[in-house]
């Protein structure tokens, strides 16, 4: 295991030190972290992605408690998504109208197929489903399969295009039953990164099983790319 920077054995004494906060405080703090290294401490030479990670009181390996959907958050993630969409005649002119980065069919799926997944999000029309199913191998580990539930597979490709494109993220609580979401960039303001987090919690809240038993959210932590997680009070 390499052995920690001095910089982020600095920031997870000051972030220990912290405790645990609101998130309102969580998000100020992450924020004034930077301006808070000793001089001798190199601060982050990029605008660091800050992402929320919350811990669900869901069993994964029931399906009915699994926890996965997608939000365009109120003030985006801060960066342009790379689209690719399986579609063809109109679908696929609609999709380019909309600003979509590939459209194709099978020339796309050979590609893929070949191993190419510099893309950040797929999206596929029902009628492509066939090409597009045994990609599962290439498209599924890296959480870039078309899926109807997330809303990747959709016959209003135009719609789905300008959502993604307009900061849209998808999430799905993994084996432990943790999600990890984008909520956009340090270099936001305090208040679009708060009520980012916000609207992507109350959004987790309202998709709570009704398999789920006892405590649904157990843990909140806010983190930056290069940053230790801070303890959300929940």
């Amino acid at each position: 295991m390499p052995a920690k920077s001095k910089r982020m054995k600095y920031l997870t004494d000051q972030v220990s030190k912290a405790g645990s906060l609101d998130l309102n405080g969580a998000v100020e703090y992450l924020k004034g972290l930077e301006g808070s290294l000793p001089k001798a401490i190199k601060p982050c030479r990029y605008d660091q992605t800050v992402q929320l990670a919350v811990r669900l009181g869901v069993d994964p390996r029931q399906a009915d408690q699994i926890v996965r959907g997608s939000i365009v958050l109120p003030h985006g993630i801060g960066k342009t998504q790379t689209i690719l969409v399986f579609a063809q005649g109109d679908n696929a002119k609609a999709a380019e109208d909309a600003g979509a980065d590939h459209v194709g069919a099978k020339d796309l799926a050979d590609k893929v197929k070949g191993g190419w997944t510099d893309f950040d999000v797929a999206i596929a029309t029902p009628d492509m489903m066939g090409l597009v199913g045994p990609l599962g191998r290439v498209l599924g580990p890296r959480g870039l399969m078309p899926s109807p539930r997330a809303g990747t597979v959709t016959t209003d490709v135009a719609t789905t295009v300008k959502e993604y494109k307009a900061g849209k993220v998808e999430f799905r609580c993994d084996s432990a039953g943790n999600v990890h979401c984008v909520i956009g960039k340090l270099s936001f303001s305090a208040e679009q990164l708060h009520e980012n987090a916000r609207a992507l919690l109350d959004f987790i809240n309202q998709l709570k099983p009704t398999a789920a038993k006892g405590v649904y959210v157990r843990n909140v932590a806010l983190a930056a790319s290069k940053s230790p997680g801070i303890q959300v009070s929940v």
